[in-house]
């Protein structure tokens, strides 16, 4: 097992100047406070946002200090409030660096730190140019400001519409040099605009809403990309939305930026965040009020992380939040949380003693974890604790996982199942004999290690193919990560087809089916060729589409979880999954693949099966529900639907083709139709006659046809029922008849001859069933002789 986690001090702040006064800043009260290392760690700077007494304050101390000039700033309201403590440094000399004061109103003090002098102050400023402007919120990136400021509007009577949307994103170069401190001109990122919390990263600037008075606004973030001069809306419940490049000023009003995308961002959930900070991989960690922690990247897209175990978090729950390396260190209610950003995984929970602390930076030491208490300055590092005891892979995790879900899908009981009780019961040994597995192969590989239980010997010699492809997947995910761009279509390739024949051998639920979904969104076209290859779907020598998949394969396929059990979260059963699939790249394949779904039907369930597709929606009426759900409709696919109605080879499918022939008016097919599938059933036969013979009453274009049309004539249709229909749809003609009319669509007495000619002549049913009777020699037959 995993040995917990300790915490080494570093510090007792004795090494800082003023030490005792740090000590008691950090100690002071419950108002909260920041505190903010300089990029070279040698400094750190408390600001305290307590009302009098105290008074508001900025204090640096300097770590190993040799006395010089002090830097303390304290101002007493109703003096503008200080809004940010920025260090800014220079990209050609990054190791010098300079520390901007920013005030609400503008004023910023540009403050340099010389060794054996001291704090300097080399220039005030003054960042906006309206004399009411305000600034509500500010960042540095780099050698430059990035702010977001507040325009009052001139018109004291302004409506709350546009009051709200009287703020502006600004943008200002602020160069340090020997020379003394350059301002550069202020350049308007985006204006009419709401409040925004801006964060910078090494590239990107993030725009949080500071306001959800108004809910479209708080839907989405704002990505700004300086270097391209580019804007990009994301939200963290859809994604990426909209990215437009802003060529000139007159681009960069807020409200024609979001002018193509209103009707989607108003459809889409507000955002529920409750702490928000920038992680060093230049990712926005978001914390919501239910205590999950995403990531939103650069270009949009967000990823879950982790779940606080707090529960709802309320407005003065502290959430401290910095990110290591590759692991997420969280503070909430005196408890660190210790997460692997790349799997999601809590590697260590652990209680403090202190109720407030403060994450400083660690240079050169990724995985090591600082942080900042009244107490003095700790470490933690997981590193070295995994080196002294070897963890359990997270593979082998994820094995007791995988058969919790399992086992508790099958459980009768209403307690929940964990993975601490799987481990320790002696109910469940596959897992445990799985897992044994696992660690075995996995220290085989790495480094040589003792011999597997005889036990578990002869279950590995039976897996050694199963453990095989799975080394060779993940050489394959290896491969995908470091393969060249030209290079990595093809692994991708070569992965989803693994990927989805692996979910096609095991259980279809409902996650492996959100699975599948999610591929075939990302990688349509290899989940396609992933199809066909799993499927075995191919033409023969006649040209007719074949498939090969084993009838368990086809089980997955047809009885997986149907779309009332999956709901309406945009997740749709498998069938439909590959029917979407056949449309986009060979809907001519779609009606053979519904006929050839239909002949296993039969093969994969017996006809009484409660779990087979029998009784539920007939798979051609769901393979045209995934056909109306295309966003433009063509004569290909018209010619889709009316192959998939008659590959079902279902009565009232067959009529529903002839109508829809016949609104074409494709009379040739019409007929040919009317043929074949005439034989099917009398009753059939009957329906498809009187459906032409009412359409042959109508107009003169199956005229051409009724050599063919009359043979298809039922045996039970007399003269009288054929001219009853033929009355019933003759056309109503507006004009008084006449004995001889000049047009010559009109129906006569002649082309009716030979149908009528037809029905008389056939043998009467009657007279067939007496005419053995008829044909007798004598009739009635002699008297026999009397007996005297």
């Amino acid at each position: 097992m995993r040995r917990a986690g300790t915490l080494r001090q570093l510090s007792d702040l004795s090494d800082f100047s003023r030490g005792r006064r740090l000590q008691e800043l950090l100690c002071q009260g419950e108002e909260p406070r920041h505190v903010q290392p300089s990029p070279d760690g040698k400094h750190l700077l408390v600001l305290q946002k307590s009302r009098p007494p105290p008074l508001p304050r900025v204090v640096a101390f300097q770590r190993q200090g040799s006395g010089g000039a002090e830097l303390e700033r304290s101002w007493q309201p109703p003096q503008p409030a200080l809004v940010g403590l920025l260090f800014l440094q220079s990209p050609g000399t990054p190791a010098s660096w300079a520390l901007a004061i920013v005030w609400e109103h503008g004023r910023t003090e540009v403050w340099h730190f010389v060794v054996a002098v001291g704090w300097q102050l080399l220039q005030t400023l003054e960042l906006c140019q309206g004399a009411r402007a305000r600034i509500a919120s500010v960042c540095s990136q780099g050698a430059g400001l990035v702010w977001c400021e507040e325009r009052p509007p001139s018109d004291a009577h302004s409506d709350a519409s546009k009051c709200a949307f009287r703020f502006c994103i600004c943008a200002r170069a602020l160069e340090v040099g020997e020379q003394g401190v350059r301002l550069g001109p202020v350049r308007i990122v985006l204006h009419n605009c709401p409040e925004y919390q801006v964060l910078a990263s090494p590239q990107h600037i993030f725009l949080v809403p500071a306001s959800t008075s108004f809910a479209t606004i708080s839907k989405f973030l704002l990505i700004w990309h300086p270097e391209e001069a580019k804007l990009t809306i994301t939200a963290p419940s859809a994604g990426f939305v909209h990215s437009k490049v802003l060529h000139s000023s007159s681009e960069s009003d807020f409200r024609k930026l979001l002018l193509g995308s209103v009707g989607l961002l108003s459809a889409l959930t507000p955002l529920d965040i409750h702490t928000c900070a920038m992680s060093s991989c230049g990712a926005l960690l978001l914390v919501s009020t239910k205590g999950e922690v995403n990531m939103v990247e650069t270009d949009g897209t967000q990823r879950h992380i982790f779940d606080l175990e707090a529960g709802p978090l309320a407005q003065g729950n502290t959430v401290q939040l910095k990110t290591f390396g590759s692991t997420l260190a969280c503070v909430l209610a005196a408890v660190l949380y210790i997460v692997d950003l790349n799997s999601g995984r809590l590697v260590e929970k652990k209680p403090l003693s202190m109720k407030e602390v403060h994450f400083l930076e660690s240079p050169g030491e990724e995985d090591s974890i600082q942080f900042l208490t009244p107490t003095g300055i700790y470490s933690f590092s997981s590193s070295s604790l995994e080196d002294s005891s070897r963890p359990e892979p997270c593979l082998v995790e994820m094995v007791f996982e995988e058969a919790c879900r399992y086992y508790q899908r099958r459980s009768l009981s209403s307690s929940k199942l964990t993975v601490e009780k799987l481990k320790k019961g002696g109910a469940f040994q596959a897992p445990v004999a799985l897992a044994a597995i696992l660690q075995h192969s996995l220290r085989q590989k790495q480094k040589p290690a003792g011999g597997l239980q005889d036990t578990y010997a002869k279950l590995l010699s039976t897996m050694s193919m199963e453990l095989q492809s799975y080394l060779s997947l993940e050489l394959l995910k290896t491969c995908v990560v470091g393969a060249p761009e030209s290079e990595v279509e093809s692994y991708c390739e070569e992965l989803v087809e693994q990927e989805v024949s692996r979910v096609l051998h095991s259980d279809m639920d409902k996650d492996n089916l959100a699975y599948l979904n999610s591929v075939f969104a990302s990688f349509p076209k290899a989940a396609w060729k992933a199809t066909r290859s799993c499927l075995q779907l191919q033409r023969n020598g006649d040209g007719l589409l074949v498939a090969r998949a084993t009838p368990e394969v086809w089980k997955k396929v047809l009885g997986g979880p149907q779309q009332e059990e999956v709901g309406q979260n945009g997740v749709v059963p498998l069938f439909e999954l590959i029917c979407a699939s056949f449309l986009r790249f060979k809907p001519k394949w779609l009606p053979s693949f519904v006929e050839l779904t239909q002949q296993y039907v039969s093969i994969s369930w017996a006809y009484n099966s409660k779990k087979g597709p029998k009784g539920r929606v007939p798979l051609y009426k769901r393979a045209l529900g995934v056909l109306a759900g295309k966003n433009k409709r063509s004569e290909a696919d018209d010619e889709v639907e009316l192959e998939l109605l008659l590959c079902s080879k279902r009565p009232k499918a067959v009529l529903q083709a002839l109508r829809l022939l016949i609104c074409l008016k494709r009379w040739q097919r019409v007929v040919e139709v009317a043929e074949k599938f005439s034989k099917l059933s009398p009753l059939l036969n009957k329906e498809i006659f009187t459906m032409l013979l009412a359409e042959f009453a109508q107009h003169r274009e199956l005229d051409p046809y009724l050599d063919t049309l009359w043979p298809l004539c039922p045996e039970n249709l007399t003269a009288s029922d054929i001219l009853t229909v033929v009355l019933q749809h003759l056309p109503r003609s507006e004009e008084e008849p006449v004995p001889f009319s000049s047009e010559g669509n009109q129906l006569t007495v002649g082309l009716l001859k030979p149908l009528l000619q037809r029905v008389v002549q056939r043998p009467c049913i009657q007279d067939e069933m007496y005419s053995d009777a008829l044909q007798s020699p004598t009739f009635p037959p002699p008297t026999p002789p009397r007996e005297h």
